[in-house]
């Protein structure tokens, strides 16, 4: 059992051009700790910014509204095409001999596009008006590395490697401010490192596993590792360490008051025993437990697929069945609190509109987004279709993209967050109100 603080670039399952590389920073210092990989407190400066009285003593507008938003990123390049599936493109079936979704299988959506048949959980969420697709939506720019990409899509600053921080981490700073003091818990990353999307100033929490976590307090179950931890803030002479520490501790208590390993979803609701069902199924327990979460990020991986890929069965399908079945479960467990919900997906590109000759795809342009909320004007696929003739094609391979995501994230941020100042979420994208595609 260690502790340990880590603040770096979230790099699961990168594939390709990730070999090698590991950003990761090692110690225990003042800036946060993790106990066992299970909670994380990382901000830019040496004394986060949640934990010192004077700073951010207000209430956001997402707080006041009690507003939430649910980022989740699809790592290794989702082929959109194959997950919303423009079944009326001759080009489509032309292209793809062998894993093109056949229109007899394709659960229908508006006459054009339709759903893999994977994702029939996804059919009521968008027959309800709550699901909204947003295609041939991707980054302007053209890098097919799959760690520059990601990197960009995090970063919120397409062509830019020098970006500190984060879109939604910017995004929580953009917000307005009321009369109380934000929670500990504002922002929060399921996994073992705070990601690339939520690094910044303000200090975001990573969470593991909420089951396993113990810090502090007497019994059977404590860390003597984490006992020694508090007492050395206990005892500290230093008034600034001593009052970071114990801001600390008081987060963990009101995590563990949750009581995360007795909770039990809504009636009927079951997730799927995998790490992404787990991961927003602990998503959902926060919520639900009024902890302040304003913004949760969760992320999974698998979508690399260069062989084998699949049509109505195999590797994409498995992977397009558990996505659907998580996020239909996460959206019943939520239930009344589903209202004041927003969730995005994005993966970091597309796939290439051809199939390849070991019946997969390669890394190509523009793909899809979905966008699932309590306000969102659903039942809808938004953005304009850039057609699949062999001289409509990005580079003469690839779907074009039409629609920037950082359009859809401003205005999901803007319109559940309340982040106002969107030149400063997306600096140099002109991401206006009057630009919103107006999905919520």
């Amino acid at each position: 059992m260690t502790l340990k603080t880590e603040q770096m670039m979230d790099r699961s399952n990168w594939g390709c051009d990730m070999q090698g590389r590991d950003l990761a920073r090692r110690g225990t210092t003042r800036r946060g700790f993790m106990k066992g990989g299970a909670l994380a407190l990382v901000g830019t400066s040496v004394i986060p910014a949640f934990l010192t009285r004077s700073v951010m003593a207000e209430m956001t507008t997402a707080a006041a509204n009690k507003k939430k938003l649910v980022v989740l990123f699809q790592r290794g390049a989702a082929d959109g095409l194959n997950i919303v599936v423009p079944y009326q493109e001759k080009n489509y079936y032309a292209m793809r001999p062998s894993i093109a979704i056949q229109k007899k299988d394709v659960l229908d959506l508006d006459g054009f596009f339709g759903l893999h048949p994977a994702m029939a959980s996804f059919k009521p969420l968008y027959e309800q008006g709550h699901l909204a697709i947003i295609h041939a939506a991707g980054s302007p720019d053209t890098t097919r590395s799959h760690f520059d990409a990601q990197d960009y899509m995090e970063s919120g600053t397409p062509g830019l490697k020098v970006t500190q921080d984060g879109w939604l981490n910017r995004a929580l700073q953009a917000e307005p401010l009321g009369a109380a003091k934000p929670s500990a818990f504002r922002a929060v990353a399921l996994g073992t490192q705070v990601p690339r999307t939520l690094q910044g100033k303000l200090p975001a929490i990573a969470v593991n596993n909420l089951a396993d976590f113990s810090v502090g307090g007497k019994g059977p179950q404590t860390s003597p590792i984490s006992n020694a931890f508090q007492a050395m803030y206990d005892s500290s002479t230093d008034a600034v360490l001593h009052g970071t520490g114990q801001e600390t501790f008081e987060a963990v208590k009101m995590l563990k008051a949750a009581d995360p390993a007795h909770y039990q979803p809504a009636a009927g609701v079951v997730y799927p025993n995998t790490p992404f069902g787990n991961s927003l199924k602990q998503i959902a327990q926060l919520l639900k437990a009024n902890l302040g979460v304003e913004a949760a990020f969760s992320d999974i991986g698998g979508w690399d697929t260069h062989q084998n890929q699949g049509n109505v069965n195999g590797q994409l399908a498995n992977r397009l069945k558990e996505f659907s079945e998580t996020i239909a479960a996460f959206w019943k467990d939520m239930g009344a609190d589903a209202d004041n919900l927003t969730l995005v997906t994005m993966s970091e590109f597309g796939r290439t509109a051809r199939q390849n000759g070991t019946g997969g795809t390669d890394h190509g342009h523009a793909n899809v987004m979905f966008v699932l909320g309590g306000s969102v004007k659903g039942g809808k696929v938004y953005g304009k279709w850039p057609g699949l003739a062999n001289e409509q094609l990005n580079e003469g391979r690839d779907l074009t993209v039409t629609t920037d995501f950082r359009r859809v994230l401003g205005e999901a941020a803007y319109k559940t967050l309340g982040s106002k100042n969107l030149d400063v979420v997306f600096p140099g994208a002109q991401v206006k109100p009057d630009t919103f595609l107006n999905f919520i």
